[in-house]
């Protein structure tokens, strides 16, 4: 029979050993309790106008699927655009540079026929300092032309871009939430529709302070939504709060849950489970 010091020897060698066998694995995981979280819009915008008006249309209506960059909402601009009518026709008026050039090339070849008369002794030195200046004169009234048809090109494009203010544009991809104005409303700073991108969504989850450090991103969660019938669903961690609330003793976490068919809707409660590495420390801060 062992005795006594003989089975304390051997449960000390098998803890040895057991304790070498954790060693040898890279990371061990444990199963974090599941966090509470809200699934939300990934973004949410209220969507104004850039000028005062009154609204001579509306598009869109709630629960509307818009695109980036599409029209929402026309302000009346009948002013705005006769302005550019009458700065496209003045930019696109060429006619006053086409004469002034025209006068320039014939100044031109007045000084060049002058020259070699000068040189045959047919007309007086005068008379070539007088073509010459003639040429210059036409070549800057040439150039005054150009200047102003540039200026009333961007005249023209001014008054295209005051115009453009008189269109309300959605200015991400996602879905009409609540439209606030109708036609015929006069608006200043107050905003016309919200609008929220729910592709992807985000979730927001409050994590305990015992486990910072063991979260990071790019790790996997399994979201579980209060409504059943979406199942268990995965995201992904893109964002950990470095610092910890000291009232709460918590801190948060962000994941990114991806929505294509926009059949999630936002607003939902849910429960989200990590996979937490024993082995995970707080990354140093530099």
């Amino acid at each position: 029979m062992v005795g006594a010091p003989g089975v304390l020897r051997m449960l000390k060698s098998c803890w040895m050993v057991w304790g070498a066998l954790l060693a040898s694995v890279p990371a061990l995981t444990q199963a974090a309790e599941p966090l509470n979280c809200l699934i939300e819009p990934d973004r949410v915008a209220d969507v104004g106008s850039a000028s005062v008006g009154v609204i001579e249309e509306m598009r869109v209506e709630r629960g509307d699927f818009v695109k980036a960059g599409q029209v929402l909402a026309r302000l009346s601009s009948g002013v705005e655009r006769a302005s550019v009518a009458v700065a496209e026709s003045r930019a696109r008026a060429d006619a006053e540079v086409k004469a002034a050039e025209a006068a320039a090339s014939l100044a031109r070849s007045k000084l060049d026929r002058a020259k070699d008369l000068v040189k045959a002794n047919f007309i007086s030195p005068q008379a070539l300092e007088q073509a010459e200046a003639e040429a210059r004169v036409a070549d800057q009234r040439a150039q005054q032309a150009r200047d102003a048809r540039d200026v009333a090109q961007r005249e023209f494009e001014l008054s295209a871009a005051q115009l453009g203010q008189r269109l309300i544009r959605a200015p991400f991809e996602g879905i009409v939430v609540e439209r606030y104005r109708t036609q015929g409303e006069r608006i200043e700073r107050e905003p016309v529709v919200k609008i929220a991108r729910i592709h992807p969504l985000r979730v927001e989850a409050i994590a305990p302070a015992a486990m910072f450090g063991t979260i990071q991103p790019g790790q996997t969660g399994r979201v579980t939504p209060q409504l059943k019938q979406f199942g268990t669903l995965s995201a992904t961690v893109t964002l950990v709060d470095r610092v910890v609330d000291a009232a709460s003793n918590s801190f948060r976490v962000r994941l990114t849950l991806p929505n294509p068919q926009l059949s999630i809707p936002s607003g939902l409660r849910c429960s989200v489970e990590l996979t937490a590495s024993v082995t995970d420390r707080p990354a140093s801060i530099r």
